[in-house]
């Protein structure tokens, strides 16, 4: 498995050329995805975005910083010319006109759109099981679920399909498959990346993120993915850092903060005992641990559940099959039975339960019991966090209280999987930059990763800490068997 940095080299040095690079994962995507699921859709121009890749080197002009470099990206992304569909009946046949602001960052760095990567439908799941297009399955051992929402990403990043993946994060999509399937992913600041592009699930906690092998890879993405987007007003005008040219090489000094209300749930004796060695391990290379307080965090999932939920029924309403999408073949004998047919027939069960959900919390007479009440707890917990970075510079949790589970053990019971979001749920709701970095295995041979969070817009102290981790256990150079 090649990096950013080897793929760049390689081509400078004229060993391989972008469209041999390119080609080399199609033909992997051929051969080995449809064991796990995880590409919706291979992109016919990959190799003439290569080729194209191939010229510039030629005519001599500089190399973007991620030149020839294949990117498998989530079904929830616009790519011009390319389905978008974000794995739902209502999308199954949406070209979008336009590129999401991050793809268009991607192409103008040189990087090649391998493809679009499946998720849990419009972003709505925690196990890639909800996709109209059938579940994905964990590279590791396809019996289990490779997370969610953006496990297409992860799983195709395990299986070596891509170098690099871009994933979006709402309430722990990016982090929780990273986890899962033994990769990197960190979800940015909110408003550190366009939103421009991206099907909303939830506006005020939707991010964007890259998933990669490696913590410098993961810093090179977003590096190039990042900034202020004039068709995006929530996104923030701060400056990029070169976070990958100044990751440190010690933690001296470094203060962890570890939550006690994360450590006093019921959580998984493989999680347990990897979190307490990532602990030892940094504690080894000169950091220090804190205990940090987070009352508030025991209300993070319910909170998280009125928002969303909430967001999600105002976003999707647009999709009515009036203007784009699915319509029925039935003939309405209404305006409202016209909608509920092209709606109820297109819509999966967990889309629907969300937006039932949401509309509820936002009727007359719920909104300020519910999704207003919801709000001002919110801004007290992330008051509770930028209070808790004034004793430590990253927060280390678990990602998950499990491993990775079976396909179809949680499905039936929403509860039992909305808990299992219970904390990442948090760093989205306060706007927190977060990362999974892979660090050990479970007892059956699934990957389990480690939590890291900072104040905002503070990258730069998760990579830092994920480096040392990264150079301590060597999980995320792990890959499965047979692939």
């Amino acid at each position: 498995m090649q990096t950013i940095s080897e793929i760049r080299d390689g081509l400078r040095a004229k060993k391989f050329s972008a469209k041999e690079v390119t080609q080399h994962y199609l033909s992997r995507i051929e051969k080995f995805d449809k064991q796990i699921n995880s590409f919706v859709s291979v992109n016919p121009r990959a190799l003439d975005e290569a080729a194209q890749v191939d010229a510039t080197i030629a005519s001599g002009k500089d190399l973007g910083p991620l030149a020839g470099v294949p990117v498998a990206v989530k079904d929830l992304l616009c790519t011009e010319g390319l389905k978008t569909t974000a794995c739902s009946k209502i999308l199954a046949n949406y070209i979008p006109p336009y590129d999401a602001s991050v793809v268009t960052r991607l192409r103008r760095a040189g990087a090649v759109v391998l493809g679009k990567t499946s998720l849990d439908e419009f972003a709505m799941g925690s196990s890639n099981e909800n996709s109209f297009f059938g579940p994905v399955k964990n590279p590791w051992n396809h019996d289990y679920v490779p997370g969610g929402s953006s496990g297409g990403s992860a799983a195709a990043l395990a299986a070596k399909l891509a170098p690099v993946a871009i994933g979006t994060d709402t309430g722990g999509s990016i982090r929780q498959p990273a986890s899962f399937c033994g990769v990197f992913g960190i979800k940015p600041t909110y408003g550190r990346v366009s939103r421009y592009g991206i099907i909303s699930f939830a506006s005020s906690l939707d991010q964007a993120g890259p998933m990669a092998r490696s913590t410098k890879d993961c810093a090179l993405v977003l590096e190039a993915i990042a900034g202020k987007c004039k068709f995006d007003s929530t996104s923030s005008n701060q400056s990029v850092p070169a976070w990958a040219d100044s990751i440190k090489q010690d933690l001296k000094g470094v203060r962890i903060g570890l939550p006690k209300e994360y450590f006093s749930e019921p959580i998984d004796a493989d999680v347990t005992k990897v979190t307490q060695d990532a602990i030892a391990a940094l504690k080894a290379r000169g950091a220090t641990t804190v205990e940090v307080s987070l009352p508030l965090v025991k209300y993070a999932v319910s909170i998280y559940y009125l928002i969303a939920t909430s967001e999600a029924s105002s976003n999707l309403a647009r999709y009515d099959g009036v203007r784009f999408g699915y319509r029925s073949e039935n003939s309405p004998a209404s305006l409202d039975d016209f909608y509920a047919s092209n709606r109820g027939e297109a819509f999966g069960a967990e889309v629907k339960r969300r937006i039932m959900l949401g509309t509820h919390a936002l009727s007359s007479g719920y909104y300020d019991a519910y999704y207003n009440k919801a709000g001002q707890v919110r801004r007290l917990l992330r008051d509770e966090f930028i209070k808790a970075f004034e004793t430590c510079d990253v927060i280390l949790s678990p990602v998950a209280t499990t491993p990775a589970f079976k396909i179809g053990e949680r499905i039936s019971n929403p509860l039992e999987m909305y808990l299992n979001d219970i904390f990442t749920t948090s760093t989205n709701l306060a706007g927190l930059p977060g990362m999974s970095v892979p660090v050990g295995f479970s007892s059956k041979g699934l990957p389990i990763g480690v939590q890291l969070m900072a104040k905002h817009f503070d990258e730069q102290s998760i990579f830092d800490v994920s480096y040392a981790l990264e150079q301590e256990f060597r999980a995320g150079e792990k890959v499965p068997h047979g692939i």
